[in-house]
């Protein structure tokens, strides 16, 4: 059975109004789109690493908080990539609300597949050129959805 992101937002959004310990605006189609494309990730596993690390029982994770919750999730990231993270995906008290999250860790999670796919030697290491980069761009959109 497929489920389209439409309806799994409807579902989400939903499941989370009805929750008081998680802390959203709701879901967005784009977060939804890419849960689709992704289903190796459950929703369970993403409430549950969630839950564990909002230590504070806010609804919502503290940067600090974040950084343990990708490393449950199996990211261990630099502090470069962590902060860039924490940038485009926190609000402005610092905060992560669970959509971002799930976001955050959707986009990780297809960006790491499209590099092991590209890593054909598993050497840990890609070198692509401007133009590969530019000639690639739209291939490598077409191969998340052809990686799950």
């Amino acid at each position: 059975m497929e489920i389209s992101a439409a309806e799994l937002r409807t579902i989400m959004n939903k499941i989370v109004a009805k929750r008081t310990d998680i802390k959203t605006d709701g879901f967005s189609m784009d977060t939804c789109r890419i849960m689709v494309n992704l289903m190796d990730v459950s929703f369970l596993q993403l409430c549950s690493i969630y839950k564990k690390n909002d230590s504070d029982d806010s609804g919502t994770m503290s940067t600090p908080e974040m950084r343990v919750a990708f490393k449950d999730a199996g990211f261990t990231l630099n502090n470069t990539i962590y902060q860039q993270l924490v940038a485009r995906y926190s609000d402005p008290d610092m905060t992560v609300d669970f959509d971002n999250f799930v976001g955050c860790l959707m986009r990780l999670e297809m960006m790491f597949k499209i590099f092991k796919k590209l890593d054909a030697h598993d050497s840990g290491s890609i070198e692509l050129n401007f133009n590969q980069v530019r000639t690639n761009r739209d291939t490598l959109r077409v191969s998340v959805k052809n990686l799950v």
